[in-house]
């Protein structure tokens, strides 16, 4: 079993390998973890695919996780393998860690994480957590250290990313009264206004269900 093999076995299930590392032996949550892997949507045909999938059609809450559950623990079960998740806390596992380990995503100027692929529209549906050393890609650079505009900084109309903080209840504020299309049904402002998200391919209605999610109660 090879990282290629691993990263044709994703695709097969509408997933991408967002990167991976080789866990210390006293990790904690990570025992008997010699590769971790993050897993993200394949874009941009994860959003079809998972509408046509029963989570997408059954009408019952969080279609993408309960998705994400089936098919990452499926195929862990496979392949000897074990699935962890960002969802279903608490306790919740330390995906913002392990995500900056595998040195493929890194805190933005804004703070939020960015891919060397997806940009700013990284979403993390799960990880493999294997019991064998997979060889993996050295990683890219990260894409924020060649982008000299910083536009994710200066995107927000009501300025609620600094750098410094995230203000919530500003940005909630904001898209729940004064924006009734942009940020909402395409997705937050200072994402799109990533270089890297613009060549991305995500589906604006991908973007405005995660909104959705975001002003739920």
């Amino acid at each position: 079993m090879t990282y290629d093999d691993l990263e044709q076995a994703a695709l097969a299930r509408q997933l991408t390998i967002l990167g991976g590392f080789h866990p210390d032996a006293d990790d904690p949550d990570l025992s008997n973890c010699k590769t971790l892997l993050l897993l993200g949507p394949n874009e941009p045909a994860f959003w079809p695919h998972l509408q046509s999938e029963p989570e997408g059609r059954d009408g019952l809450p969080d279609p993408v996780d309960r998705w994400s559950a089936r098919v990452i623990g499926g195929w862990a079960d496979e392949i000897q393998g074990k699935a962890l998740y960002p969802f279903g806390g608490p306790p919740h596992l330390p995906f913002f860690e392990w995500a900056t380990r595998t040195g493929r995503l890194h805190p933005s100027p804004i703070l939020f994480l960015v891919h060397d692929r997806a940009g700013l529209f990284v979403s993390i549906r799960g990880a493999l957590a294997l019991p064998v050393h997979i060889d993996l890609p050295t990683p890219p650079d990260a894409p924020c250290l060649t982008c000299t505009d910083q536009p994710c900084l200066s995107a927000c109309p009501v300025s609620a990313l600094s750098g410094r903080e995230y203000d919530v209840a500003r940005c909630k504020g904001h898209i729940t009264t004064e924006d009734s299309v942009a940020c909402m049904t395409s997705g937050c402002a200072a994402r799109r206004a990533c270089p890297v998200s613009r060549r991305f391919g995500r589906l604006p209605a991908q973007s405005a269900y995660h909104m959705q999610r975001f002003i739920a109660p």
